[in-house]
């Protein structure tokens, strides 16, 4: 009897363990996003830290533009551009080296690592979201981008090759692929 009581006891304990690991987990953006689940614009540095409770990390890139980012507890990082006054009017989300979790409470509803390409065009077709396949030498090889324009920003959602959300940019305009 003490024989077959530890194989379900081990069988209980991954169980536990693998729905923990593998649960979803949310961004905790809700104070960031208007009641149509968008991001609100202008924000400022100190109050996106103060609504996510996450101390920002500022940094230059090789131009000596300044940047800032909060990485995450769920994994996602959500970084941007610093204008005036530590003004910020675009962003960017990533989960850390594009690891596979699943992170829910995107702008527009978003999961990423959950929400398909095909989900996505459906949904934002009423803005004329366009889809490009990305190549070789891009980060999602085989994947592809969606990008629409809402109000004032451009959405720009990129998925792997098995079509599946990895990140989602809003920025005042369209990023040229060549940019760093």
């Amino acid at each position: 009897m003490k024989m077959k009581s530890f194989p379900f006891i081990i069988t209980v304990f991954f169980l536990v363990l693998s729905i923990s690991v593998f649960s979803q987990k949310t961004a905790a953006l809700n104070s960031l996003l208007d009641r149509n689940s968008e991001f609100i614009f202008p924000q400022t540095a100190d109050k996106i830290s103060r609504a996510l409770n996450i101390k920002p990390v500022f940094y230059e890139d090789a131009n000596e533009e300044k940047y800032v980012k909060w990485p995450m507890k769920t994994g996602l990082e959500m970084y941007s551009s610093l204008g005036k006054d530590n003004t910020v009017n675009e962003m960017f989300f990533a989960t850390s080296d594009n690891k596979p979790l699943v992170v829910e409470g995107l702008p527009f509803g978003l999961i990423m690592n959950k929400s398909t390409l095909q989900d996505c065009k459906t949904k934002f077709s009423k803005y004329g979201a366009k889809t490009q396949k990305m190549g070789t030498g891009s980060e999602f090889p085989g994947g592809s981008k969606l990008i629409f324009k809402k109000g004032k920003h451009y959405a720009t959602l990129h998925f792997d090759s098995k079509n599946l959300l990895k990140s989602l940019s809003l920025t005042t305009e369209v990023i040229n692929p060549a940019a760093n």
